[in-house]
């Protein structure tokens, strides 16, 4: 059995394997969208790296439900990195997989490639996983490699930022002059931590919006960067309309604002690029 030190639930294994990733990042950027990574990562109870040893493939009744597009698999693979995890893994698993045919019909080259998986563990077969979505498996890309241990890295954080699962009540007061005010829009997270946009309006500026965790607001705090995992937990999560209960009892003048501010964090945060199908 592999056992590796567990730090917030991530295991980070001490290999070589990591060393030449960092050293080949640089070569091997990213080739998936960090929403797609990080929707994989955040979900999957075990996340490993894998080192594919021997595909059969499957055909007849265990086949049932596989695209006509794909090949059914049952893949026996060596774990060479055990990225997260609740306990230790054997040193060879079992899982199944759904192999995507290229334009041509072709399947590709699946023993001895490096490949990272996001799953789960079968009940009392302690040598099987099972992939939390058919695409859970893809190609130890070095710079993939590197993403999915960062965000599961932000993700341990204590004060890591929750999901957000809506939006809750919004207000706006003026200022003393013309065009200047303040408006807040409060969030709703799956932990019920607290969470908020504010958006400051000066008379000749663009409106400037910030946002904040915890019980203290703070209009200072930047913006979060994109592909950053506080990015993540905004732009792909917050609804891109403000639900109309968000502004009740406003009057329509501060509705308005307060809606256009909105739309002003939603500008700043940008789209949530995702390629795939599926969502968490």
């Amino acid at each position: 059995m592999i056992r590796f030190l567990l730090v917030y639930g991530i295991l980070f294994a001490a290999i070589p394997m990591l060393a030449n990733a960092q050293k080949t990042a640089a070569l091997a950027p990213p080739s998936r969208l960090y929403a797609d990574i990080a929707d994989l990562a955040t979900t999957a109870p075990i996340t490993a790296q894998l080192r594919i040893r021997k595909a059969t493939k499957i055909s007849g009744p265990a086949a049932v439900g596989v695209l006509l597009t794909h090949q059914r698999y049952l893949i026996e693979a060596d774990v060479t990195a055990l990225i997260r995890s609740n306990g230790a893994l054997p040193l060879r698993v079992k899982y199944l997989f759904d192999a995507p045919r290229d334009s041509a019909g072709k399947l590709p080259k699946i023993v001895k490639t490096d490949v990272l998986v996001f799953a789960t563990t079968v009940a009392n077969r302690p040598n099987e996983l099972q992939l939390i979505a058919p695409d859970a498996q893809f190609a130890a890309v070095a710079g993939d490699v590197l993403r999915v241990r960062a965000i599961l890295a932000d993700a341990a954080h204590a004060d890591a930022p929750p999901r957000v699962t809506g939006i809750g009540n919004a207000f706006h007061v003026a200022g003393t002059l013309d065009g200047e005010g303040e408006t807040q829009i409060f969030l709703t997270t799956s932990d019920g931590r607290p969470m908020s946009f504010t958006v400051i309006r000066n008379p000749g500026q663009f409106p400037a919006w910030s946002v904040s965790s915890g019980e203290l607001v703070d209009s200072q705090t930047a913006n979060p960067a994109r592909d950053t995992f506080l990015w993540y937990r905004l732009a792909c999560f917050v609804p891109r309309l403000l639900p109309r209960a968000a502004v009740e009892g406003l009057s329509p003048e501060d509705s308005q604002i307060v809606a256009d501010d909105y739309s002003t964090v939603l500008t700043g945060l940008g789209q949530c690029p995702r390629a795939r199908s599926r969502r968490p």
